[in-house]
């Protein structure tokens, strides 16, 4: 521990941010410190409380497996209270005016970018990536909040004149209380694109973080508070099973959003649509990238090797499968080659290029998968099990993998690794590439390596994924646009943030008025000006 806080006082310049488990400066108001270990509390109504949980899960810095906090399983009560506050703040949050939701916007963009520092270094401690990533999850995020400084253009409505003196025109109103459930690895960014959207239309909030890493949101939380963000508006509960039936049943709650994997994904979007909740569900992925033997080599392979490896692979949209194209296969070796160059260290390292894995069960279970590839046929290239990694020998690190002569039917192409191991198939022609990259159940993101105008075209238009890259490995939309996921990826009608996410936390009422020309009173003319409160 005594290492970590030094490698994190070094990286800020000092000793005013401490590690989370010694007793953050930073955490202070959302922890409790108990006898051996720090507590994270609720909040609702605008309070950090202490939970009356009688069941908790820890949390372990994943490079040490040293205690960092304990989340509580939050009681049946507890939800109650947070749902009812959470309806209670909807009646005058609603009310607010766009222009009042949009400066709330601006001031909390503003104080995200003032804490950057403290939200990576909890991430870095909880969920283990290097601290160069986690403040990219920070910022991704964070542009998400700026979009929302742009809440008065998208909540604007349409009118026409159908008739003489009839109007017909839509306004766009919030649902009323909503739920977020959040993956582990993405801490601050997912939060970020789900309660900011829900908030500036005017909704309030119930967010679930991820129990194995809370302690982004609730730093976030804190800043909710500390920029004037009503009580009740946005409110954090923790747990697993129990709290998640508690969102996607109770009355109060009209949508639930989700990112996570398949099965929770799956079983979190029936039941939500079973008690008649509009429910958005991101799940797991297998992106693909075609390479071409036209294409810039040294920029594809750098491109594929960070996609593929970046944040341990633990990414929606990293980049799991190679498909390489007649003689680019001869490069599967050199991108082992750059893989093997990557150091695998703790996040506060200041060379690391990536971190651990998320938990001892995530580690084997990847681990298993780079096994079964052997095991039925495939050639290990680069073999990352049992790494060892100086000054962390609790990690759970999986160095960088690379498998060659994968086919479609094995379990390291069928399943999701969510590990840093890049599959690599071989194709004769784009043609057998694409049939490969459509026929897979996934959809979230495929990207091409070409010089080829031609072949990009025709890639753009016959892929079947939501996100295509052009010579860009994870071609995720900055928040003007939407997060597109499609086929097994994605549950729903309505995609993340952009004007999909204004949809989906919005919902249009259609006014038809008719004010007859002559009922008008002649009135004097006004000569002041007007305004706007």
């Amino acid at each position: 521990m005594n290492r970590q806080l030094r490698l994190l006082q070094r990286a800020f310049g000092g000793s005013g941010i401490k590690h989370r488990a010694t007793g953050a400066c930073f955490t202070s108001a959302y922890t409790t410190t108990a006898a051996d270990s720090q507590q994270t509390k609720l909040f609702i109504n605008g309070q950090f409380i202490d939970s009356q949980a009688s069941e908790w899960i820890d949390v372990r810095n994943p490079a040490t497996q040293e205690l960092v906090t304990r989340v509580p399983k939050t009681t049946g009560k507890e939800l109650d209270e947070a749902a009812h506050n959470a309806q209670l703040a909807f009646h005058d949050w609603r009310r607010t005016s766009v222009i009042s939701r949009q400066r709330k916007m601006l001031d909390l963009q503003h104080a995200i970018r003032t804490h950057m520092d403290e939200l990576a270094s909890s991430i870095v401690t909880e969920q283990g990536k290097v601290l160069s990533d986690a403040k990219g999850d920070v910022m991704r995020g964070l542009q998400v909040v700026e979009s929302m400084a742009g809440i008065s253009d998208l909540m604007l409505g349409t009118k026409l004149e159908v008739a003489a003196d009839m109007d017909t025109y839509t306004v766009r109103e919030p649902l009323g209380v909503v739920a977020g459930i959040c993956p582990f690895n993405f801490p601050a960014m997912i939060p970020l694109w789900m309660f900011p959207v829900a908030l500036a239309t005017g909704n309030t909030c119930l967010l679930k973080p991820s129990e194995r890493d809370p302690g982004a949101a609730m730093l976030l939380a804190k800043l909710c508070n500390d920029v004037g963000i009503p009580p009740g508006v946005l409110n954090i509960v923790h747990g697993a099973h129990d709290t998640v039936n508690f969102l996607t049943a109770d009355p109060r709650i009209r949508a639930v959003s989700f990112v996570g994997g398949d099965k929770a994904g799956r079983y979190i979007y029936e039941r939500s649509a079973q008690n008649g909740k509009r429910c958005q569900a991101n799940m797991g992925a297998k992106n693909h990238a075609i390479v071409l033997p036209d294409a810039n080599k040294e920029h594809a392979l750098n491109a594929i090797a960070g996609a593929a490896f970046g944040a341990a692979g633990q990414r929606c949209m990293a980049l799991s499968v190679g498909v390489f194209v007649g003689e680019a296969g001869d490069w599967i070796g050199e991108i082992a080659e750059r893989a093997k160059a990557l150091k695998v260290s703790g996040g506060f390292e200041p060379d690391a290029d990536l971190g651990p894995m998320i938990s001892p069960e995530a580690l084997a279970r990847a681990e298993s998968l780079v096994q079964a590839a052997a095991d039925d046929g495939a050639t290990v290239v680069l073999d990352g099990r049992g790494i060892s990694v100086p000054g962390y020998p609790n990690g759970n690190f999986l160095g960088p993998t690379v498998i060659d002569h994968a086919s479609a039917g094995m379990r390291c192409y069928t399943e999701e690794i969510f590990g840093p191991v890049l599959t690599c198939i071989r194709a004769n022609s784009l043609d057998e590439a694409l049939e490969l990259v459509n026929a897979n159940r996934y959809g979230n993101g495929a990207s091409i390596f070409t010089r080829s105008g031609a072949c990009a075209r025709k890639f753009q238009s016959q892929v079947e994924a939501g996100q295509v890259g052009i010579n860009v490995p994870i071609p995720v939309p900055l928040p003007m646009f939407s997060f597109t996921g499609n086929k097994g990826s994605f549950l729903g009608d309505t995609n993340f943030y952009g004007r999909s996410g204004i949809n989906f936390y919005t919902q249009l009422k259609t006014v038809t008025s008719l004010w007859r020309k002559e009922d008008a009173d002649d009135k004097n003319a006004a000569v002041h000006m007007p305004t706007i409160h």
